[in-house]
């Protein structure tokens, strides 16, 4: 009987392991995200995101936007769902306004309405949708009226009415893409021109050394805070000067990008018993002054990698990753040089899994899709709920918040979905994704 026993728990053992080394399908992210489309639906229609552990809905404003169905559409279309593309269709161009009058915080909605709606046009082709685009465009472009031409944070959609001087560089340096393709489109030049001479000014008043610090006073032109790092508040700067170049070919942010990775890689890189990160340092000095690194800074290895720097890309993901193992899901924030957490939530972020996805591109190496099913199942295991995905207000005792932003839509599952696919699935050489993974197609 005791031998029975034995054997028995055996096979369970080693069937629980089979399980556990199953692969992670295409089609198994595809139904965690129509989990939670479905609860969207169910509970939060009409309105920008679901609250998964309340099942109850979030507006962002006193209007909603349609946040969640904007931001998810491309992914939709991506993943072959015919019927919630329609679904999500028919809402966005019936019910979607932008003639409110309420105040919005340009780079949000610009990255996840503008892009989403770019790019729903160039998917779809309805030309409803270049229409809203272009409404929203131009109800967006008066932050740019500044002494300097660097951008107000808010904007008034219906009044135009400005607000908040104090400005950093990733809201500053974040718009091109998605104005630039709106120029394109529709013929109008100054799409292009504002945000890009926007990019231009802000780079204008990098440090002697290369490096932007973290705040402006975009009617002055003064830092105010002159920390530099790689993380959220300067983030997609370094993004858009590299991904500006590779969809409209324009060759000043090629080169604003060669200065700024060469002062980013000579004093924010730091390494650290054989593993590269990148911390804190003054804009002027290159002295260090901190050593955080957070959930954030994952999407560097993506850029890295983009840009053919493979070398430092793989190093600095596999950094990421050992951050993410630390408790089986990624905090917010560690300081690298305690391996200690300094920000225990975590908010459903996709960045560490898009940058999985620009290194198994580029490297065909199959660590990375493992890496993906990680990923997938500790996802699955900690943030899911009845009510679709819920955020972690810590990461060691997996307490959960009830909040699902609409990028876990349109980034995190779709970046895990295009890493857990076959390489040849996704056009990648002819798409620039923008900081909120909408694709967009040079088809001008």
């Amino acid at each position: 009987m005791k031998y029975t026993f034995l054997i028995a728990l055996i096979l369970v053992s080693g069937s629980l392991r089979a399980q556990q080394q199953t692969p992670v399908t295409p089609e198994m992210v595809k139904q965690e995200f129509l989990h939670c489309w479905n609860a969207y639906k169910k509970y939060a229609w009409g309105h920008d995101d679901v609250k998964p552990l309340t099942k109850s809905y979030r507006d962002w404003h006193k209007h909603s936007l349609l946040m969640t169905p904007v931001d998810a559409f491309d992914t939709m279309v991506l993943m072959g769902l015919k019927d919630e593309s329609k679904e999500a269709k028919e809402l966005i161009l019936d019910s979607l306004s932008f003639d409110r009058d309420m105040e919005v915080q340009s780079f949000e909605i610009t990255i996840r309405l503008l892009g989403g709606l770019l790019s729903a046009y160039q998917f779809d082709g309805d030309k409803r949708f270049l229409a809203l685009a272009d409404d929203l465009g131009k109800r967006l472009l008066p932050v740019y009226n500044t002494p300097t031409g660097m951008p107000y944070r808010f904007v008034n959609l219906q009044t135009g009415k400005l607000r908040d001087s104090l400005n950093n560089p990733a809201e500053i340096g974040t718009a091109l893409i998605e104005f630039g393709t709106l120029s394109k489109l529709t013929g109008k030049q100054e799409y292009y021109d504002k945000p890009k001479n926007a990019m231009v000014q802000l780079f204008n008043r990098r440090s002697k050394i290369g490096l932007v610090g973290s705040t402006i006073n975009v009617v002055t032109g003064e830092w105010t805070d002159t920390t530099s790092y790689i993380g959220g508040g300067i983030d997609s700067y370094y993004e858009y000067l590299l991904k500006s170049w590779r969809l409209f070919g324009d060759p000043d942010c090629k080169a604003m990008w060669d200065s700024t990775i060469a002062a980013v890689n000579t004093y924010v890189a730091d390494d650290r018993g054989g593993r590269l990160w990148y911390g804190e340092v003054g804009m002027n000095s290159g002295v260090r002054t901190g050593t955080e690194f957070g959930s954030l800074e994952a999407f560097f290895p993506a850029v890295l990698a983009l840009s053919g720097d493979m070398d430092r890309a793989q190093k600095l993901e596999a950094s990421c990753f050992t951050m993410w193992n630390l408790y089986g899901i990624e905090p917010e924030e560690i300081n690298y040089q305690t391996m200690t957490v300094t920000d225990s939530v975590y908010v459903l972020r996709p960045e560490i899994i898009e940058s999985a996805f620009y290194l198994k591109h580029f490297t065909h190496e199959k660590e990375y899709t493992q890496m993906g099913e990680t990923f997938y199942r500790n996802l699955v295991r900690y943030c899911r709920v009845d009510g679709g995905y819920a955020r972690l207000k810590n990461v060691v005792t997996r307490e959960q918040s009830d909040r699902q932003d609409s990028f876990f839509l349109a980034e995190t599952l779709k970046y895990l979905y295009l890493l857990v696919s076959q390489d040849n699935a996704f056009d990648f050489e002819h798409l620039t994704f923008n900081t909120e993974a909408h694709p967009i197609r040079r088809t001008w």
